[in-house]
């Protein structure tokens, strides 16, 4: 098969972004209150108008990036100003936790329940502020920030639905998402604590949950690292991983550690491989390394993160290394994700079960879809695909 040239391919990503993903979520825009409304089916039917926050602070993030990092057309900004808005007038409680989700109006819906809301919020705002030199986002942010960071240090203080930790451990996600929510803000605000705390996080991922000698890293291990053998602490997530890995990577770019950006390149093969699905191809979304039944909601579904995570992860590694798997291993991902994922509704199918056929969403705790993954993973690769064709 004649594969695209990077150039070629930078015009097929800005072609899918535009015509088949950015349209479907233009129509989930709520023009009356403010925000996006998520709870919506593959195929655009609206099955709720409350407002899940995890996915306004996406939302938000995206719209500010493609202003900031695309093309800066100053429509997505008239998209991110409502979202921004409805974030700050409703999004917190009385003790500053982000709501897990508000009714259409803004008035409230679910409590509290994750940290990982925080994080999504914090991740938005920063964004935007970035796009509008807005310092009321910023300081949103700044404040959410000195929330949410103590907290990090205890993952048994804090909820973080709808992946709840396992007592007694402690769990990849939260440090690689605040290593880089804290990172982005640190960068932005010019803030020296935030840039600390967020290097901070990154080095207890790639210290402690990051096992080079395995070339593995465990979801969850003991509170400092200490690996376990059940079967939750040999639990690794592929997709997660991955993201991870590009999350360290930008992260020890920007601080000039060369040998962390090579190790979290390398890092990013050990767990595709490990992670594919020799029979039916795709990524599993969770494994165990000897044959056991992984820790996590149904680990053997093709989701569409852990695809889209691994396309634009890959062309950064060939952009860091020059190396040659990941330009195999990106084929790879691509012909599979492209045959399976896109839906003719727009945007992409979600959630396929291990033969590729579409499916209902496996976490019916979180009945959302929302323009995230997709959208970071193809303005990034535009990116990165403008430097490769030069």
């Amino acid at each position: 098969m004649t594969r695209m040239n990077f150039s070629e391919l930078r015009d097929f990503y800005h072609e899918h972004l535009h015509q088949q993903v950015l349209p479907f979520w233009l129509r989930c825009i709520d023009p009356e209150h403010g925000g996006l409304n998520n709870c919506v089916r593959d195929d655009g039917t609206l099955v709720s108008t409350d407002k899940f926050l995890w996915s306004q602070g996406r939302a938000l993030w995206v719209f500010s990036t493609l202003f900031t990092e695309h093309d800066g057309d100053p429509k997505w900004l008239e998209l991110a100003h409502p979202i921004a808005r409805f974030l700050q007038q409703y999004g917190r409680d009385a003790n500053g936790d982000w709501y897990f989700s508000l009714h259409a109006d803004g008035t409230p819906a679910l409590a509290p329940q994750s940290l990982y809301v925080d994080g999504f919020c914090i991740y938005g705002l920063t964004a935007y502020a970035q796009a509008t030199g807005d310092s009321g986002a910023l300081q949103t942010a700044l404040e959410a920030f000195q929330h949410a960071s103590p907290l990090l240090d205890d993952h048994s203080s804090f909820p973080t639905q709808p992946h709840p930790i396992p007592e007694g451990f402690q769990s990849h996600g939260p440090l690689m998402m605040f290593a880089l929510v804290f990172h982005e803000l640190g960068v932005v605000s010019g803030n020296e604590e935030v840039l600390a705390r967020a290097l901070e996080l990154a080095e207890r991922v790639m210290t402690q949950h990051l096992r080079p000698e395995e070339e593995l890293l465990h979801e969850f291990v003991r509170p400092g690292g200490a690996l376990d053998s059940s079967d939750i602490g040999q639990t690794f997530i592929p997709g997660h991983a991955v993201e991870s890995m590009w999350f360290m990577e930008r992260i020890y770019r920007y601080h000039g550690n060369r040998d962390r950006q090579q190790l979290a390149m390398e890092a990013i093969r050990w767990h595709l491989e490990k992670g594919w699905d020799s029979e039916y191809g795709g990524l599993f979304l969770a494994c165990h390394p000897n044959g056991g039944p992984p820790a996590w909601h149904e680990p053997q579904a093709k989701i569409w993160w852990p695809h889209t995570e691994s396309l634009q992860a890959l062309l950064l590694a060939y952009h860091v290394t020059r190396e040659e798997w990941a330009l195999e291993w990106y084929w790879k991902v691509h012909d599979y994700a492209f045959a399976h994922f896109p839906n003719p509704h727009g945007d992409w199918f979600h959630n396929l079960d291990r033969t590729g056929v579409p499916r209902e969403p496996y976490l019916k705790t979180l009945p959302v879809k929302d323009p995230f993954h997709l959208p970071r993973a193809l303005i990034y690769s535009i990116r990165l695909l403008e430097s490769l064709s030069e």
